[in-house]
């Protein structure tokens, strides 16, 4: 499956008193294709791997992390030259069509103008299967 990330109403590179915010995507323990958080939108493009054993749907990739039946992709946010992790939010996803191309529309800043964090869910994020 070809999940694509949409990332909109970023929370700026300077909120809540964090200073020079960044998000990604987190592949294993790293984040990569970083972007700043005062962009107009934020795309990622992941392939995951789904499985259908014991009739439980199921996912895998370099990009998936959880346990069985709670896999999730990490958002995860910097701050600072050093590009520290001080926020993650998870993008669950039980929650995908099941398609062979999926795109996630993520909110990515909470009521208080801070990066999103924790678990995504409706209307933070919406889920939407490409029709190509």
């Amino acid at each position: 499956m070809r999940i694509r990330i949409e990332g909109h109403t970023l929370p700026g590179r300077n909120p809540g008193g964090h200073r020079d915010v960044q998000v990604g995507i987190q592949l294993r323990r790293d984040p990569v294709e970083v972007v700043p958080a005062d962009v107009a939108h934020a795309v990622w493009e992941i392939d995951v791997a789904e499985s259908y054993a014991a009739g439980d749907r199921d996912f895998r990739g370099p990009a998936v992390q959880g346990k069985r039946g709670e896999r999730f992709i990490y958002l995860t946010w910097l701050e600072g030259p050093d590009a520290t992790m001080f926020r993650r939010a998870k993008l669950m996803l039980a929650g995908a069509p099941d398609a062979p191309s999926v795109t996630a529309r993520v909110n990515l800043t909470d009521e208080c103008g801070l990066p999103r964090c924790a678990r995504l869910s409706p209307p933070a994020v919406e889920w939407s299967e490409d029709l190509g």
